[in-house]
């Protein structure tokens, strides 16, 4: 059976406690962190808050899966800078965020984040790739350490200039060849591409660690026209065990809506 979780930013002012509550009310059986959510900077969490924030999850039967959107905060972040002081500061808050996610529980990490991914203007791919890759490595050996996985996510234009798609992510780790880097298969960044989900899934089996599911038009899974249903049996296929991650970025007509019809959703989808 799948296991299912939902991106914590679906409550956004909600707290900490009553999210994971709702969550777990729900059905869900993990809650994933945006970690500005938290704080403008994780570094500001001490060892017992951040024990409070596991145990209110745990205290809900929820695993905190992992994390996601890691460079919304603090501002002027950016892996492909061209100044070397904002990548260094950068390489050294993903750092924080793998053991911030260790603390919580999390073995997870999706680095999305693709305003602090953008190829400058003049900067060229295989420049930019030195850099994100350069940015990226000490992280890497941390989250080795820690057990954790982090994913590289493709995202389409105009959300993002680099790593746009699933083989583009392959690239990329081809060069990192780290093994506690992988990618994450996100259904509605997928649904921009030119071949069906199902393909992309068998295809890049080997790389997939986690999945958020969203509809192509960024609602909940359920709330478009995606089907869900050709996806899960390509999940089946290749015997993937992590996470499905509900992650919408509307979410009308309201937060509670979508985390319960999107679970009902899938649920239903991986029944067929």
């Amino acid at each position: 059976m799948m296991r299912f979780s939902i991106c914590n930013e679906t409550f956004d002012g909600w707290p900490w406690q009553q999210t994971c509550k709702f969550v777990a009310r729900c059905g869900y059986d993990g809650i994933e962190v945006a970690p500005f959510t938290l704080a403008e900077d994780v570094r500001a969490i001490d060892g017992k808050a951040r024990s409070e924030i596991r145990r209110a999850a745990e205290a809900q039967s929820l695993q905190i899966v992992g994390l996601h959107w890691l460079l919304v905060s603090p501002k002027g972040l950016s892996a492909t800078a061209s100044n070397p002081e904002v990548r260094r500061a950068t390489s050294d808050y993903l750092v924080a965020l793998v053991d911030f996610c260790a603390d919580l529980g999390g073995s997870v990490m999706v680095f999305g984040s693709p305003a602090q991914r953008r190829m400058e203007e003049g900067v060229s791919r295989s420049e930019a790739m030195r850099r994100y890759v350069e940015c990226l490595r000490p992280a890497l050996d941390r989250a080795q350490t820690q057990s954790i996985v982090m994913c590289i996510e493709p995202l389409p234009a105009p959300e993002a200039n680099f790593i746009l798609t699933l083989d583009e992510a392959a690239e990329v780790l081809n060069v990192l060849q780290h093994p506690a880097a992988k990618s994450i298969l996100d259904v509605k960044s997928a649904s921009t591409e030119t071949e069906p989900v199902e393909t992309l899934i068998r295809r890049h089996a080997s790389i997939i660690a986690h999945v958020h599911a969203n509809d192509a038009n960024r609602r909940g899974p359920g709330f478009g026209s995606t089907d869900f249903r050709p996806i899960f049996a390509a999940l089946r296929d290749i015997g993937y065990a992590g996470y499905v991650s509900v992650e919408a970025f509307d979410y009308t007509p309201d937060p509670e809506t979508v985390a319960r019809e999107s679970l009902a959703y899938l649920r239903s989808c991986e029944a067929t």
